[in-house]
């Protein structure tokens, strides 16, 4: 089969909302001819179909698109992944760890790529969510013991003149390749990063301190769908017009 042939059958499988043939026909392609084919077919699938197909991640089997997509790639598919009404998270954190730490990755190189595009600080605020104090007490303290907000976070400003401190915690104590050994990389090797992350978080909790979320996913509802078809790759979101290429 040739290249763009395997490009629309992919295409394909995926709007039709068959993402467990969509994933074996590329594997097929990867068995068949090697990871250098599987690559350029990677390569020219827009970031909506890598990402029907990256979290729909299994932590019993290992992935030949996930363990070949690269930075730049996931990078693109990270900050769309958000218009998937994934309001646990799960499927991000789970590809996020499963990609940037497999055996071969610099999962340094891959949040880098993430912070380097429109919306990837924003991302991993949502990686982060369900973490949000630990990961202010990271930020206050150096450690992950979270505390009770008395209202005195630091400021954007001190959270700039400590960015560059020494670390308290060393990175084997929490190499669990899950959202602390991510916290840890953003602060002590991405520290700008951390901080604009670390921002946005806030951010996102003061609107949904103020009932201003759910107004705001309101806003953004076209071309979502619920988890309830995307989690078993029955589905993944439209296409939107405007931007098919860089949009779900």
């Amino acid at each position: 089969m040739s290249t763009l042939a395997l490009i629309e059958k992919t295409q394909s499988l995926i709007a039709a909302g068959d993402i467990v043939a969509a994933e074996s026909a590329l594997v097929e392609l990867a068995d068949a001819e090697g990871d250098g084919a599987l690559m350029v077919v990677l390569e020219q699938l827009p970031p909506k179909d890598i990402l029907a197909v990256i979290r729909e991640y299994d932590n019993s089997r290992e992935s030949v698109v996930n363990l070949l997509v690269s930075p730049a790639m996931f990078a693109r598919a990270v900050v769309i992944e958000k218009q998937y009404k994934d309001l646990t998270r799960t499927h991000l954190r789970g590809m996020v760890n499963s990609i940037i730490f497999r055996d071969d990755a610099d999962p340094v190189e891959f949040l880098n790529a993430i912070g380097d595009l429109e919306g990837g600080s924003e991302a991993l605020a949502d990686y982060f969510s369900e973490k949000w104090s630990r990961i202010e007490a990271f930020a206050r303290t150096g450690t992950f013991e979270s505390f009770e907000d008395d209202g005195d976070m630091l400021s954007e400003t001190a959270l700039l003149s400590c960015a560059y401190v020494p670390a308290k915690i060393e990175l084997d104590e929490v190499a669990d390749q899950d959202w602390m050994q991510v916290a840890w990389l953003l602060r002590y090797q991405c520290p700008d990063l951390f901080i604009e992350t670390i921002l946005v978080l806030r951010a996102k909790a003061r609107a949904h301190d103020l009932g201003l979320e759910d107004e705001e996913e309101a806003e953004d509802d076209d071309g979502k769908v619920e988890t309830s078809d995307t989690d078993r790759g029955k589905a993944t979101p439209a296409a939107r017009d405007d931007d098919e290429e860089s949009a779900i």
